[in-house]
C-alpha cells in the first residue's frame, strides 16, 4: 500500500475532507496550497503527527520536484475550479490546470501512482435522456472543462494513473463552497425562500464530498486493478433535473418558493447523466443520499448565523 500521499489543493472544499480521510485510514499526508482564498481549513489536523502542511504553488517545479520525491501516491486537487472563475483568468486557469499536471506527471516516477480528478462536466450538452459512460465521447463546452478533459488525456496516456470524473459535489467542508448546485440551492431555500430556475429541465448527477474522499482512498487501496482507466463518480439515484433537485429539498424546507422561467437562459448549458456503473464494478459505489447531504447543509448553515453579508 501506498502510504505517503502528497495532496495539492489540500486546503481547498474538496482537500480538506480528503486530507481527514486520509489521516483516518492511516496513511502519512503532505498537503500543498498557495492558500489563495485565504482559508485556515486544516488546523484540525495539525495535532496529528502524519499530516504536514506546505504552502507553495503547484506550478514551482523546484519546490513539487522535492515533494514529489517523497511520496507514493500523489492526489493533486490544485486547480481553479469552475467555469466562472476559469473565465475570469484563463492565463492562469490553463496554467495551474493543465500545464501544472502535465509538470507533475513528468516529475513523478513509474511507481508512483496518481489519482488525478477530473469533471463529468466534460460531457457538456448531451441529451439528458442517454447515459454517459467513459466511452462517451468528450465535448466540454467551457475553459474548465476543456483544461480538465486535456489533463485526463495527459494522465491516462501514462502508467500507473487513475481518473475520476467526479459529479457535482455537495456536503459540508471546513472550506465551504456556495457555489456548487445543491449547496446554493440549499442556501437559498434557508435564505432568500425562493429560487428561480432557467432551463428547470437541464440534468446533472451529484455526489457527496465524503464519498469522494472515499473513492479516494478506494483508488489508493485497488491501484493495481483500477490503473489506466477513467471512472465517472456519481450517485445513481441523482440524475436530477434542476427542478427535480429543488422538489427535493422543498421535502425538507417547505417554505422554499420555486419559480420556473421560460424567458433568460443560464449560463451553464451542461445537460447529461451519467452510469456509474464502471466504478461499482471496480468495488466502489457512492452511498451518502441527496436527503443525507440536504439534511447536513441545513444543521451546517446555521453556523453562519444571522446569514453572510445580509441584515437578516
Amino acid at each position: 500500500m501506498s502510504n505517503r500521499i502528497l495532496v495539492t489543493g489540500g486546503a481547498g472544499y474538496l482537500g480538506s475532507v480528503l486530507c481527514e480521510h486520509l489521516l483516518a485510514r492511516g496513511y502519512q499526508v503532505t498537503a500543498l496550497d498557495n492558500l489563495l482564498y485565504g482559508e485556515q481549513s486544516l488546523f484540525h489536523l495539525c495535532a496529528n503527527p502524519d499530516f504536514d502542511f506546505v504552502q507553495g504553488d503547484a506550478r514551482d517545479e523546484a519546490l513539487m520536484t522535492r515533494l514529489v520525491a517523497k511520496a507514493d501516491a500523489i492526489i493533486p486537487l490544485a486547480a481553479i475550479v469552475g467555469a466562472p472563475a476559469c473565465d475570469r483568468d484563463p492565463l492562469m486557469a490553463t496554467s495551474v490546470n493543465l500545464d501544472a499536471i502535465r509538470m507533475l506527471n513528468r516529475l513523478r516516477s513509474p511507481s508512483q501512482l496518481m489519482v488525478y480528478p477530473t469533471t463529468n462536466s466534460g460531457y457538456g450538452t448531451k441529451s439528458g435522456e442517454i447515459y454517459c459512460t467513459e466511452e462517451t465521447p468528450l465535448e466540454p463546452i467551457t475553459l474548465y472543462g476543456q483544461t480538465k478533459t486535456e489533463a485526463e488525456a495527459e494522465v491516462l496516456n501514462s502508467p500507473n494513473s487513475i481518473t475520476l470524473r467526479l459529479a457535482t459535489v455537495f456536503g459540508t467542508s471546513p472550506r465551504m463552497r456556495l457555489d456548487l448546485l445543491v449547496n446554493h440551492f440549499v442556501y437559498a431555500a434557508l435564505t432568500d425562500r425562493y429560487i428561480v430556475l432557467f432551463e428547470k429541465d437541464f440534468k446533472r448527477n451529484y455526489i457527496h464530498i465524503r464519498d469522494i474522499a472515499d473513492c479516494f482512498l478506494h483508488c489508493l487501496e485497488n491501484g493495481p486493478a483500477m490503473v489506466g482507466r477513467p471512472y465517472n463518480a456519481g450517485l445513481d439515484a441523482a440524475n436530477l433535473s434542476k427542478e427535480e433537485l429543488a422538489l427535493k429539498i422543498k421535502e425538507h424546507l417547505p417554505q422554499f418558493h420555486i419559480v420556473c422561467s421560460e424567458i433568460g437562459s443560464d449560463p451553464d448549458q451542461r445537460n447529461y447523466i451519467v452510469s456509474n456503473d464502471r466504478l461499482r464494478q471496480a468495488g466502489f459505489e457512492a452511498r451518502r443520499s441527496l436527503d443525507f447531504g440536504i439534511q447536513e447543509l441545513i444543521k451546517g448553515y446555521r453556523l453562519f448565523g444571522r446569514g453572510m453579508r445580509k441584515n437578516i
